[in-house]
């Protein structure tokens, strides 16, 4: 068998993270995605017909976004020869997208591929499941898209009441919680506050109704001044006498993020400049009910496999679904906080959930470069009771 090729991340871009009904939400998020992959292939700088093929991370696959992939392909001004499929690994589908893009280069299936993680979660719908044939009688109940998604079906519980279990099972205390979630407001105020995230987001314009144009440009989610007095005063949104908060838990987001991924060989013909390598990555599958634990087992198949210690990587981005499991498995793998979220993570910024791999892994890629940083992993935990972890190198 040949050897698999090397791949490279040559361009990345995003847009800013918008708060649930806030700026982004009239913004479909074919069109959220499209200003991202447009953006990436133009810092790049390869032509779009250069792209052999576009893979689309998102959740919210429903009605017209069941074509979600081939409509952003062609709003990105992507050849029509140019194809283009979805993936949906539920919190992990941005990442999940990036390493099917890895495989499809390493395989020779493709040599230049984008991958594109996006979600616009005000705009899921609310739905009424049995009217299509109508009802004999009774009232008829209207079911909230969104929820659904972030309801594991076989409880069904909120994904809110396994943060509860993974705090109750792996002691991790509301104290403890609160406290990680003012670093991550702190780090993210601050990162906005020194223009680390300008370079790496594309403002978007959003048109009012009267045709007045306003830019969008900035994170919206972060909360300036947050302590533990205030954050002591939420009350518990999953359970009686339970430790998870909204203040404590990943926004409910709008947003996307695009990165452009080729063999190394094909970015030394094309004169590209690589900015990291895919290393590999893992996934990993545990109980449904501590379903937040799982970037610990993903992450230390990653280590197995390609048989590095945890000790020398420079960086992490861990989704911050919840204080709760963040906490838990920062401390289960022994990792230095100093590294993890830099700049804050989900809990300040937010979780537009299909996009989130991307923009995490958008995210590393710049504080690696500013930093000159070698070795980071990004990380999440996924719905159901899934991990994947990936490791990416300075080029």
């Amino acid at each position: 068998m040949s050897e698999l090729k090397e791949v490279v991340v040559v361009s990345g871009a995003r847009t800013p993270i918008g708060k649930f009904g806030g700026g982004l939400k009239d913004i479909h998020a074919t069109d959220l995605a499209a200003c991202t992959v447009k953006e990436a292939i133009k810092r790049a700088g390869i032509e779009s017909k250069s792209v052999d093929e576009l893979i689309v991370g998102n959740v919210g696959q429903i009605a017209e976004n069941g074509f979600i992939g081939r409509v952003i392909s062609l709003k990105s001004d992507l050849p029509a020869e140019t194809t283009a499929y979805s993936v949906n690994r539920q919190c992990g589908s941005g990442l999940q997208a990036i390493v099917d893009g890895m495989m499809q280069i390493q395989t020779g299936n493709a040599d230049v591929v984008v991958s594109c993680g996006t979600e616009n979660m005000s705009q899921l719908p609310y739905y009424l499941k049995g009217a299509r044939f109508g009802y004999k009688m009774g009232h008829g109940e209207l079911e909230d898209g969104l929820l659904s998604i972030l309801t594991w079906p076989s409880g069904p519980y909120h994904n809110g009441v396994t943060a509860e279990n993974v705090a109750e099972r792996y002691h991790v205390s509301r104290e403890e919680q609160d406290e990680f979630s003012i670093k991550s407001q702190e780090r993210a105020i601050k990162a906005i506050k020194h223009g680390k995230f300008k370079d790496e987001i594309v403002p978007i314009e959003v048109k009012g109704r009267k045709g007045k144009i306003t830019i969008v440009d900035t994170d919206e989610h972060p909360r300036e001044g947050v302590t533990m007095e205030t954050l002591g005063k939420m009350k518990p949104a999953f359970k009686k006498d339970g430790s998870v908060t909204a203040a404590n838990s990943s926004g409910i987001n709008d947003g996307a993020g695009a990165v452009v991924l080729m063999s190394k060989e094909k970015a030394e013909e094309l004169g590209v400049e690589p900015l990291l390598k895919i290393k590999g990555f893992a996934v990993a599958g545990n109980d449904p009910d501590v379903m937040g634990y799982a970037p610990k087992l993903s992450t230390e198949k990653l280590a197995k496999k390609l048989n590095f210690n945890l000790d020398g990587i420079d960086i992490f981005e861990l989704n911050e679904a919840f204080a709760s499991q963040s906490c838990a498995v920062i401390r289960d793998l022994n990792l230095d906080p100093n590294k993890v979220n830099v700049n804050g993570g989900a809990i300040s910024l937010g979780h537009p959930v299909g996009a989130t791999g991307t923009i995490l892994t958008i995210k590393m890629m710049y504080e690696m470069k500013r930093s000159q940083l070698d070795r980071g992993i990004v990380t999440m935990c996924i719905g159901g009771g899934q991990g994947i972890s990936a490791l990416f190198e300075r080029c």
